[in-house]
């Protein structure tokens, strides 16, 4: 059941796409914590990510798995952990909300 109301909620966010909705999803993620739109935190700026990908074909997939599985030295020492709390259907659509930030 809390299976099927993720997906129930990832999906309304998808089908909205709303900028609210997937800002709230970043903070309920807790992507906020290190990350903000336009300004680095202790990681870099979403509006930065969109930049740095931007017309790569390649990026959401690799930007999935960075956000579920960690990464480290794209944005300097500190590393990005990996995130057991993001699904999949999750951190795609967070990717394709930061790829889309401007």
């Amino acid at each position: 059941m809390k299976t099927l109301l993720t997906l129930a909620a990832s999906l309304s966010i998808v089908v909205s796409g709303s900028a609210m909705a997937n800002s709230d999803l970043a903070k309920s993620k807790n992507c906020m914590a290190c990350h903000s739109v336009d300004a680095k935190l202790v990681g870099p700026a979403f509006r930065d990510v969109a930049k740095k990908y931007a017309g790569d074909k390649k990026a959401e997939a690799i930007l999935v798995t960075k956000v579920l599985k960690g990464g480290s030295g794209v944005w300097g020492a500190i590393p990005m952990p990996a995130n057991a709390q993001v699904s999949e259907a999750d951190a795609k659509t967070l990717v394709k909300w930061i790829l889309s930030v401007k």
